[in-house]
């Protein structure tokens, strides 16, 4: 595994294919960053669905809400829903969204970001200064190029478990 500099701000993506290490950026969006660990250690974003997975684009996940339903019915709601711990204000930054970064999802409202992300599978520099980044990739990239694609996925992949580093032994 790669060399992990602060595991505090480092989570840890298991996925079908392996892990994924995210480096978080505490300096960039500390409220984002702050609510990513609050969910992974309450163990919110384990089994939860990548209901939207644009390929050339990005893998969006975390819909804690209805993200981690069993039927394939419900995976419809995914995309909807997000965490019972209130909305996080936008915190732009002039970093780019580039190949591997991790950002907020959120509705047309700026500061609508909760429990979504996603992953870049490319640079997508338009929406520079219009989402938050918050982490991205160190390693395992390859994995979430494996994510299954489609506006849901008829069978979505999941994230198995996400993890702060320094909770793992």
């Amino acid at each position: 595994m790669a060399e992990i500099k602060d595991p505090e701000n480092t989570i840890i993506i298991e996925l079908k294919d392996g892990p994924v290490v995210v480096e978080l950026l505490p300096d960039v969006a500390p409220q984002h960053v702050a609510r990513m660990k609050e969910l992974a250690r309450a163990g919110a974003y384990d089994n939860v669905a990548f209901h939207r997975v644009i390929d050339g684009f990005m893998a969006q996940t975390g819909d804690v809400a209805n993200g981690n339903m069993e039927k394939d019915f419900n995976i419809r709601m995914a995309g909807t829903g997000g965490s019972d711990l209130g909305n996080v204000p936008a915190e732009f930054s002039s970093l780019p969204f580039d190949r591997g970064v991790l950002g907020a999802a959120r509705s047309q409202d700026p500061n609508s970001a909760n429990s979504q992300f996603f992953i870049m599978f490319q640079d997508g520099h338009f929406l520079n200064g219009q989402y938050t980044v918050y982490g991205r990739v160190i390693e395992g990239m390859e994995h979430v190029d494996a994510i299954t694609r489609g506006e849901p996925p008829a069978n979505p992949d999941r994230m198995i478990s996400v993890k702060v580093a320094a909770d793992v032994e």
